[in-house]
C-alpha cells in the first residue's frame, strides 16, 4: 500500500486556514485518491461513521483525530486548527521503536490512545508521548509496558471489544512461546490471537478464542513484529 504522503498533490488546493476539520478530513481523502469506504478503512473505522462525521451530523470526537493522526502520520495542529502543514518532516516526528519513556514521578503502566487493531501504521510510530491519556497503577499489570486497546470480538470473552492489553516486545520473532496470546503485527494488518504451532515449521497457527472465527496460517517471516500479551484489562474497568 502506497503510503499517504509520497502521493502527488497535482492540482489539489490546501483547505484555508479558516477551514473546517471536516473540509481538512476532506481534503484529505481527495488527497490519498480513495472513496471514502476505502479511507475509513485506511482508519479502521465504518464507513457510516465517516460520512457523518463529514456532514457534521456527528462531531469530531478526539479518537477520531488520534486514528488520522497515528494512522496516516497527519500534524494534529494542522488538522484541529490548520496549523502548519498536514504532513510533518520525518525528522521532525519524536518515533522510537520502544514506548516513550515513563515519567516516574507518576506510578503505573502508560495507557495509550491507540487501537492495535486498527490501522497499518507501526506500532513503533504511535507510541510517542502525546498518546499517553494516562497511567494505571494495579496488581498484575507491569509498569514497564505499555497499555492498548483492542477492537472486534475475535477474542471474546477473554478480550472483550474495547478491552486494553498490557503488550511487551520480542525482540527475537523466532522465539515463541507456544500457546500464548500475542498481538501480531504483519506489513498490512494487526491482530491479537493465540499462537499455536505448525507442521510446517516456517509458518504458525493464529488462533482465536471465539469459536465463530477459524484458525489463520501464516508465514513466520512475514511477520514484522511481535508483542507478548502480559495482561488484559477490561474496558468497563477503565471507564
Amino acid at each position: 500500500m502506497q503510503p499517504i504522503e509520497n502521493i502527488s498533490l497535482g492540482m489539489l488546493e490546501m483547505p484555508e486556514p479558516d477551514a473546517t476539520v471536516q473540509d481538512r478530513i476532506k481534503y484529505l481523502i481527495s488527497f490519498s485518491r480513495k472513496t471514502q469506504a476505502q479511507f475509513s478503512k485506511l482508519l479502521g473505522v465504518d464507513p457510516s461513521s465517516l460520512s457523518k462525521v463529514l456532514s457534521q451530523k456527528m462531531p469530531v470526537a478526539e479518537s477520531f483525530i488520534n486514528r488520522i493522526v497515528v494512522n496516516l502520520g497527519v500534524s494534529k495542529a494542522w488538522l484541529n486548527n490548520g496549523e502548519g502543514v498536514p504532513f510533518p518532516r520525518r525528522e521532525g516526528l519524536q518515533a522510537v521503536d520502544a514506548p516513550a519513556p515513563i515519567n516516574r514521578a507518576v506510578k503505573g503502566a502508560p495507557v495509550y490512545d491507540i487501537d492495535v487493531t486498527a490501522g497499518t501504521t507501526p506500532l513503533s510510530q504511535a507510541f510517542t508521548r502525546e498518546h499517553i491519556i494516562g497511567y494505571l497503577d494495579m496488581p498484575g499489570i507491569n509498569p514497564k509496558f505499555p497499555l492498548v486497546r483492542v477492537s472486534g470480538d475475535s477474542m471474546t470473552p477473554r478480550v472483550p471489544n474495547g478491552s486494553y492489553i498490557s503488550i511487551r516486545q520480542i525482540n527475537d520473532p523466532s522465539v515463541i512461546f507456544w500457546g500464548a496470546m500475542y498481538l501480531v503485527e504483519l506489513e498490512d494488518y494487526r491482530m491479537v490471537k493465540y499462537v499455536r504451532r505448525h507442521n510446517d515449521p516456517k509458518k504458525i497457527i493464529l488462533h482465536s478464542e471465539n469459536p465463530a472465527y477459524d484458525d489463520m496460517e501464516i508465514k513466520r517471516d512475514s511477520i514484522v513484529k511481535l508483542f507478548l500479551v502480559e495482561g488484559i484489562v477490561n474496558y468497563e474497568f477503565m471507564c
